[in-house]
């Protein structure tokens, strides 16, 4: 079987039509052959501007919902992940080249962030404040923002989304979604997943859940537009400082992931067997496509020849 037969048979289980693979202009192949498995087609920038209106609307229902039914959303989101970790594993190992094990590592990730979304929403708590004033007191309440961008990478092209999305679901906000251009497959994938998560809740507004396949430009409309208050992006530093100043300008509020520049120190106490192993995931697990990959190290001199051509084998 190739890989692109593969991964329409697993796009089929998830709740992707053959259909949508084909007939588009964003051409997807995998990294594991070079083979393509996908010919996308992506939305226009007006068309964007349409779909975050949808979600601002979706938004004005969804945040009258109480907390703890939202999280009900969440939680059912988490068991559809439960039943279909397998599928979706294998098709981020099929678009990004991770090996099995860090594919399905990654969906366990959106599970574990739904787990802990679910129980957030019976702890949206707000302090409550004495006040000199005779017969008053102050309280703080939680609002929800609105619709949430989310802008990912292609090195994590589902638990970011994931991590951000069960968070705003719980706190009562819509969420739109820009995936990289290199991995849009799973991100129609989670789509589908959260459709049927839906289905099963009964009276989730449509257009909770949007994705916005492109380029450049329909990521420029979600960073610009005046219905999304807050904007999550994960990305490269020189996007992070094209994003920032942006939504800054508007007064909107930037969650940025973006590269590292991370360091090892291995001091002379230190365990060299636990440091050659720590050294050697870090520089390379994920082949080393990750904001937290290491890129230096520092050895103290007394332990240098000690360690360094251990290292080097």
């Amino acid at each position: 079987m190739t890989i692109a037969k593969e991964t329409a048979g697993l796009l089929a289980k998830l709740g992707v039509a053959e259909a949508a693979l084909s007939g588009g202009d964003l051409i997807v192949r995998s990294p594991v052959t070079g083979e393509q498995i996908a010919a996308l087609k992506t939305i226009a920038p007006a068309a964007a501007a349409e779909t975050i209106d949808r979600a601002h609307k979706a938004f004005q229902t969804w945040r009258l919902v109480p907390a703890p039914k939202r999280g009900e959303l969440v939680r059912l989101l988490g068991e559809e992940l439960r039943a279909h970790k397998a599928e979706l594993g294998r098709l981020v190992s099929i678009e990004v080249g991770k090996i099995p094990s860090e594919g399905l590592g990654e969906v366990q990730e959106m599970i574990d962030i739904c787990d802990f979304a679910v129980g957030l929403s019976r702890q949206l708590y707000g302090l409550t404040i004495a006040t000199e004033r005779p017969g008053h007191r102050m309280m703080e309440t939680w609002h929800p923002l609105g619709v949430v961008g989310v802008i990912s990478a292609f090195n994590f092209p589902v638990a970011v989304w994931s991590w951000n999305a069960a968070l705003a679901l719980v706190c009562g906000d819509a969420v739109v979604w820009k995936p990289s251009e290199k991995t849009p497959l799973t991100a129609l994938a989670c789509e589908a997943i959260f459709k049927r998560a839906a289905e099963r809740f009964g009276d989730a507004p449509e257009d909770l859940i949007s994705v916005l396949i492109g380029d450049r430009a329909v990521g420029e409309i979600l960073v610009d537009h005046p219905d999304v208050p807050l904007v999550s992006a994960t990305g490269s530093t020189r996007m992070g400082r094209d994003v920032g100043p942006r939504l800054a300008k508007r007064f909107a509020r930037a969650v940025l992931e973006l590269g590292g520049n991370n360091a090892g120190i291995v001091c002379p106490t230190a365990d060299l067997d636990m440091a050659l192993r720590a050294i050697a995931f870090g520089a390379m697990g994920t082949a080393g496509q990750r904001c937290t990959t290491l890129r230096r190290l520092f050895v103290h001199e007394s332990i240098y020849d000690a360690l360094i051509p251990r290292l080097k084998k």
